[in-house]
């Protein structure tokens, strides 16, 4: 594990490398506005990745950097992405653009204009809570390249059956939150609910080259 300092317009951002021995992609994926690199789904792909051939570079805003508790505008958080680009495609590999919550949002949006190879979005923030009338649908629809939505079955900014038909794969961790944690008396554990999101990335990834 490497970590570096990136300079962008939106401040300095930080990308933590973890290396595949033998790389075929890079999976760089951010963190939400209510957390960061530690999440669990996160952590979990970073410590199974590896060893299936995928680089993951996890990516922490400069918001995050500086130690605000608050995230800027989607426009300052797609601002940061796109000044780290270039140091994520530096290994020469096809990069998949990912990212959990606001993260996701930022992977799709800006997926087309950065050439990402793919998109992975976890937990997709597909409305705000109680507010499903205001969609974010397009901003996922737009994304322009293969891409995974993996999703809690429980989400409150969107449970999979809300979410529209399209290009895009969507896996489901049943009864899982906005987090991907699941209830103490849920049909499965935390860890295996975290196994079914890194199962289902190693499968997709796999596919994608």
């Amino acid at each position: 594990m490497t970590t570096e300092t990136i300079t962008t317009d939106a401040g300095d951002a930080r990308v933590t490398w973890h290396r595949a021995g033998t790389p075929r992609l890079v999976l760089a994926a951010s963190h939400g506005a209510g957390g960061g690199i530690e999440a669990r789904d996160l952590a979990a792909l970073a410590a199974v990745l590896p060893a299936h051939g995928v680089t993951v570079a996890l990516v922490e805003q400069p918001w995050r950097v500086a130690g605000k508790k608050v995230a800027p505008a989607p426009k300052t958080l797609d601002t940061g992405w796109r000044g780290v680009w270039p140091a994520l495609t530096a290994p020469g590999l096809p990069v998949i653009s990912g990212g959990r919550s606001a993260g996701a949002r930022v992977a799709c949006r800006t997926a087309p204009e950065l050439g990402a190879h793919a998109v992975l979005a976890l937990s997709f923030p597909l409305h705000p809570p109680g507010r499903p009338e205001k969609s974010r649908a397009e901003e996922l629809l737009g994304a322009g390249v293969p891409t995974l939505v993996v999703q809690g079955g429980n989400d409150p900014f969107g449970k999979p059956a809300e979410f529209p038909k399209g290009d895009h794969e969507l896996v489901e961790v049943p009864q899982a939150d906005h987090g991907f944690a699941v209830p103490r008396r849920a049909d499965l554990t935390q860890e295996e609910a975290l196994q079914v999101i890194t199962d289902a990335v190693v499968r997709w990834t796999a596919a994608l080259g």
